[in-house]
């Protein structure tokens, strides 16, 4: 009787472990149980994934704010479904636009993995680039006033010897540069209207326009400080902007080809 109370104890102690520990394994499966319903950990993951994509760091608060806000989800959801919301009509159609977006979003993320942007095409278009950014800018200064009497007068004071930047932070009514003694900085002609380009490129070093040159804002005193040739960026500097650059015409190219392969009746507007 002594051995068989024995052999019936350890398969009791034995039946209870084992109850015991499966309740536990599949408890470490999930991150709370929410009214009788359990949370699974894929979707503190999933959601985890998504915010790291969009640029947050993975810290121990972050991951704690994630768990909070899967459980939260986890009993807002049982409410509104208690409460037949998900069959309303509303409800089915924000689903549906829903759903549209996120394959449409994988259709896009999928493309765009099998057509990466290479670094020949990334050559390609900073050598293009090169091309069409080359030549001079210049680096001038200016007066800008209402009248043409104004501008001349201006002019007799500096051939008569004034300093260019105490006449500019004093008459100048260009906000932008007058307290610089009218500095523009380093620009390409094409940077200013034509009239004022024009002249400021028939100057010479050092060289003040004899006659007050008219635009849109009124009457300019030009001076030219000097001229180099146009300074670009190596291409590491610039290679991150390209390669979005080129990804993104690529995606656009995708979706106009879809479009337009598309058998439909709709009119799309140009």
């Amino acid at each position: 009787m002594k051995k068989t109370s024995r052999l019936a104890l350890g398969t009791l102690s034995l039946a209870v472990s084992a109850a015991l520990w499966l309740p536990l394994g599949a408890a470490a499966q999930n991150i709370a149980v929410v009214n009788g319903k359990p949370v699974p950990k894929e979707r503190a993951e999933a959601l985890m994934n998504q915010v790291v994509r969009q640029g947050q760091p993975v810290t121990p608060d972050l991951e704690r704010q994630v768990k909070d806000e899967v459980v939260m989800r986890e009993i807002f959801m049982q409410e509104a479904e208690r409460r037949g919301l998900a069959q309303s009509q509303n409800y089915k159609q924000q689903m549906e636009l829903a759903r549209q977006a996120i394959l449409i979003r994988e259709l896009f993320a999928d493309f765009q993995k099998k057509n990466p942007v290479t670094d020949a095409e990334v050559q390609a278009e900073y050598d293009k680039f090169k091309a069409s950014a080359g030549g001079k800018e210049y680096r001038a200064r200016h007066i800008l006033v209402e009248k043409e009497d104004e501008a001349k007068k201006l002019i007799a004071q500096l051939k008569g010897g004034a300093k260019f930047e105490d006449l500019a932070k004093k008459n100048s009514k260009d906000p932008g540069s007058a307290a610089n003694g009218g500095d523009l900085d380093w620009a390409t002609p094409d940077s200013y209207v034509p009239e004022f380009s024009q002249a400021m490129v028939g100057l010479q070093k050092g060289q003040i326009t004899d006659v007050p040159v008219k635009s849109q804002f009124g009457y300019h005193v030009i001076k030219l400080e000097d001229v180099r040739e146009v300074k670009l960026p190596a291409l590491d500097e610039v290679k991150p902007q390209i390669q979005q650059s080129l990804a993104q015409q690529k995606l656009a190219k995708f979706r106009d080809q879809l479009r337009d392969s598309a058998k439909t009746d709709y009119k799309f507007q140009q």
